[in-house]
């Protein structure tokens, strides 16, 4: 995602929970898969044509052009909010994803943790409750968390999509990647649900998507 302006309630409610966290050493702010402008810019796709969603589905973004693993946690702390970028699907835009793709858009935020065997395997430590998205369309929605999630140096932040959401811009080079959790016989079955939804369960991430970016980010504060 690149730089954007934060919504200032949700920036106050992502500074109140990091008050509320245990008084230990000083805490530190810091945007997850935030990146400065990309080429082309990062803006999901609909309502133009291709108007492409992720879709019943938990992923994250494994590159963005030279920038390797942007949602990776630099340092262990608490997640306190994400964020997402929507595109602005057309009424019968929305009507086709809502009848193909389970129902209204949702989507939330997971926490993975890569596996050291089998290859590709990421375990599920904590998520988030998913939000409808509908009324956010066309938007850049900042999620304080009601409950904060900790993680570690190293922890993946992942998107989850029961449903579908119009978050996904196109048009970046071969460079550019995301990995969803769908096995190989899955990769083009976009339709069939590959949720990774049960804490402490491992999937393995063999779908490798490119030329396209998951628009989201994430919120942490950090301590020494």
């Amino acid at each position: 995602m690149t730089m954007m302006r934060r919504t200032p309630i949700a920036l106050l409610g992502a500074l109140a929970l990091a008050f509320a966290l245990p008084a230990v050493a000083p805490a530190t702010l810091n945007e997850v898969g935030l990146l400065p402008n990309t080429t082309p810019p990062t803006v999901p796709s609909c309502p133009t044509s291709p108007c492409l969603a992720v879709s019943r589905t938990t992923g994250f973004q494994a590159k963005v052009g030279a920038v390797n693993k942007p949602l990776v946690v630099r340092r262990t702390g608490w997640l306190v909010a994400w964020t997402i970028m929507l595109g602005k699907p057309s009424a019968s835009q929305i009507k086709f994803f809502n009848a193909n793709e389970g129902g209204v858009a949702q989507a939330g935020i997971a926490i993975l943790r890569a596996q050291p065997k089998p290859n590709l395997a990421y375990k599920l430590v904590a998520q988030s409750p998913p939000i409808a998205l509908q009324r956010y369309f066309g938007k850049t929605v900042e999620f304080p968390l009601e409950t904060t999630l900790a993680v570690k140096k190293g922890d993946v932040v992942a998107l989850t999509v029961p449903t579908w959401a119009p978050a996904l811009a196109l048009g970046f080079g071969h460079e550019t990647s995301w990995r969803a959790s769908r096995s190989k016989a899955q990769s083009a079955s976009t339709s069939t649900l590959s949720t990774h939804t049960q804490i402490g369960s491992s999937v393995q991430y063999y779908c490798l998507y490119q030329t396209a970016r998951l628009a989201y980010s994430a919120t942490d504060i950090s301590t020494p």
